[in-house]
C-alpha cells in the first residue's frame, strides 16, 4: 500500500499552536538557578585585585549538552503531535446503501399458460413467458434494491428469499412453470405470505427500508384462508405497499374472471395502484409506471477508514526518554565506579 503524507489526518490540530511554548518560556521567564559550595577566604577582595581575576555569582545555571537540546525538541514534539491524535486513513472504501425491498408474487395458475400475448417477433408465447421477459428488464432498473419472489396458486411458496444478487432471482424465475403450485388462484394467502416475509426480514435487518410488493395475477381469488381485503388491511398497517397487476382480459367470464373490483380495492387499501395488461407492451408499460412509483434509492458513498496511532507517538516518546535518562545513569554510575 502506497503511503503518503495526505493519508495522515489529524484529529485536534489546534494543539500545534503548543510547539512554539518552550522558546517562549526561555526567552520570557528565567532560568533555574542552584547554589554551589565555595570556600569563604577574608582577604578574597585583595586576592582579586592582586591577581587581577574574574569573578561570578555564588549560583550557576545548569545547562543541557547539545544532544540533549535535540533529544527535548524531539520529545516535545512528539508530545504536541500526540495531543493532535493523529490518524492513518486506509484505502478508499465502498458503502452501499439500499432503499427498497420488492416482492414480486406472480400466480401459476393454469391461465397463466394462456398463449395470448406476443413476443417482439411477432411469435404467441404465454401469459407466464411475457411475465419473465417483461420482470427480466424490470429488474434492470431495480439496482440497489432486495428483490424477493413469491409464487402462489393453489398455495403460496417463496421462491427466492430478499436478495441483491438478481442474476440469481432472475434464475429461479426462469426457471418457474403454469402448474407447479397448483391451478386454482389463492390470491389473499399470498398478500399474506408476503406480509409475513417483510416481517422475518425486518427482523434480521433493522435498517428502515420502504416495503413494496407487485402482486401479478389472472384470475379472481379462490377460498383464500385471509381474504384479499383484508390481507390488504394487515398489509396497510405493517407499511406494505402493494401494485396490483391484472393481467389478461378484464371483460373474461367463468373461473377465469378477472375480479377487477378486488384488484383495485386491494391496491388501494394498501397505498398501491392497480393496473391492467392486455399484451406484452401494455405489460411493460405498466413495469415503467411501476419504476416511476417506486423510483431506486439507491446511494453509493466512499469513504475512508481511520486508525489512530497516536500511541505509537507515546510510546515513541517514551523511549527517547529512556535513551536520555538510561545515559545519564549510566555516566553517573561510571562515574561513582572510578
Amino acid at each position: 500500500m502506497d503511503f503518503s503524507l495526505t493519508d495522515i489526518e489529524l484529529a485536534h490540530p489546534l494543539w500545534l499552536l503548543l510547539l512554539p511554548l518552550p522558546l517562549l518560556i526561555h526567552y520570557f521567564l528565567p532560568g533555574y538557578k542552584t547554589k554551589q559550595k565555595a570556600i569563604k577566604v577574608p582577604y578574597l577582595s585583595q586576592l582579586i585585585k592582586g591577581l587581577d581575576l574574574k569573578t561570578q555569582d555564588d549560583t550557576s545555571l545548569l545547562k543541557p549538552s547539545r544532544w540533549q537540546k535535540v533529544l527535548l525538541c524531539i520529545a516535545w514534539c512528539f508530545m504536541v503531535f500526540a495531543l493532535t491524535k493523529p490518524t492513518i486513513l486506509g484505502e478508499p472504501q465502498i458503502r452501499e446503501k439500499i432503499g427498497r425491498d420488492v416482492m414480486v408474487v406472480v400466480d401459476l395458475s393454469g391461465s397463466m399458460a394462456e398463449k395470448d400475448f406476443k413476443a417482439l417477433d411477432g411469435k404467441s408465447i404465454s401469459r407466464l413467458d411475457a411475465v419473465k421477459k417483461v420482470l427480466a428488464e424490470f429488474s434492470q432498473h431495480r439496482k440497489g434494491d432486495r428483490l424477493g419472489l413469491i409464487l402462489f396458486g393453489d398455495a403460496a411458496f417463496v421462491q427466492t428469499p430478499f436478495t441483491s444478487d438478481h442474476q440469481v432471482w432472475l434464475s429461479l424465475l426462469n426457471e418457474t412453470q403454469v402448474g407447479m403450485a397448483g391451478q386454482s388462484t389463492h390470491l389473499g394467502d399470498a398478500i399474506g405470505l408476503t406480509i409475513k416475509r417483510f416481517e422475518l426480514h425486518a427482523d434480521k435487518d433493522n435498517a428502515p427500508r420502504e416495503k413494496v410488493a407487485i402482486v401479478l395475477t389472472d384470475g379472481n381469488d379462490t377460498n383464500s384462508v385471509v381474504p384479499p381485503l383484508e390481507a390488504a388491511k394487515i398489509a396497510k398497517a405493517k407499511g406494505v405497499r402493494i401494485h396490483m397487476i391484472a393481467v389478461g382480459d378484464p371483460l373474461t367470464v367463468g373461473e377465469q374472471a378477472l375480479d377487477m373490483d378486488i384488484i383495485d380495492k386491494v391496491a388501494s387499501l394498501s397505498g398501491g395502484k392497480a393496473f391492467t395488461a392486455l399484451n406484452r407492451d401494455e405489460l411493460v408499460d405498466v413495469y415503467n409506471a411501476i419504476n416511476k412509483l417506486e423510483p431506486q434509492r439507491y446511494q453509493s458513498t466512499t469513504y475512508r477508514p481511520k486508525q489512530s496511532i497516536h500511541h505509537y507517538v507515546i510510546i515513541s516518546l517514551l523511549v527517547i526518554y529512556l535513551l536520555m535518562f538510561g545515559r545519564q545513569f549510566i555516566l553517573s554510575w561510571r562515574n561513582k565506579a572510578y
